[in-house]
């Protein structure tokens, strides 16, 4: 073994992307945000980044990626998977492998999130531009979500236990950023058998009262 394979140092991170639905500032309409963290030393002293950070030698990497959910939102029982790892070279000064975990937030969850200090929240499509290749991971984190919430159940990660099909198909079109025909997307979702009739209908409506469904499998148990 040479002296540069003995010097050299590998360390691991976790970084976790944190996605919640809320209304777009110039249309009104539900779009996907995420909280960044303004980095407070060097290397990117000032830029934004996300919340994360190196792995504790006591925790786990799930463990590690919750503790970061519950630190920047003061949430920790989100929808919370494993992403992908980010291991280029050139990444940082130093030699750091990521593994990035996303977190996805619930309208209730989000309305108890509190935002830990020097963190605010950006439209997801609109960041600013990043520190080390965070802007990279983002891209990344929205384009899977958009290719697995076409053939996958994970928006009901963002619902409440019980939704109608169009607080669901709001969900669609906020994470694919467009309109879907309301019928087709009824015919579409209730052939693929992933959600279930509560036998309830929604109330405190002026018209006929819109059915409430609820998932028929655990987003948790979402194949990959």
């Amino acid at each position: 073994m040479t002296t540069t394979q003995v010097d050299q140092r590998v360390s691991l991170a976790v970084s976790t992307v944190i996605f919640a639905l809320r209304p777009d500032p110039s249309t009104g309409r539900q779009t996907l945000w995420l909280p960044l963290v303004r980095r407070i030393r060097e290397p990117y002293e000032g830029k934004w980044a996300l919340p994360g950070g190196p792995l504790e030698a006591h925790e786990d990497l799930a463990a590690s990626a919750r503790h970061t959910l519950e630190r920047t939102t003061g949430l920790g029982d989100s929808y919370l998977e494993q992403l992908y790892s980010f291991g280029a070279v050139d990444r940082s000064p130093d030699r750091v492998v990521s593994i990035v975990y996303w977190a996805l937030v619930r309208p209730d969850e989000d309305a108890r999130a509190i935002d830990g200090e020097n963190v605010e929240w950006f439209v997801a499509d609109d960041v600013p531009d990043l520190a080390f290749d965070h802007d990279d991971i983002v891209r990344y984190a929205l384009d899977r979500l958009r290719a697995k919430i076409t053939y996958s159940p994970i928006a009901h990660a963002f619902l409440a236990d019980e939704f109608t099909l169009a607080e669901l198909r709001e969900v669609h079109e906020a994470v694919l950023r467009k309109s879907l025909d309301p019928a087709n997307f009824r015919r579409q979702v209730l052939a693929g058998r992933t959600i279930e009739p509560t036998g309830t209908c929604l109330t405190g409506t002026s018209h006929r009262p819109p059915a409430l469904y609820r998932a028929a499998a655990r987003p948790e148990e979402i194949a990959r």
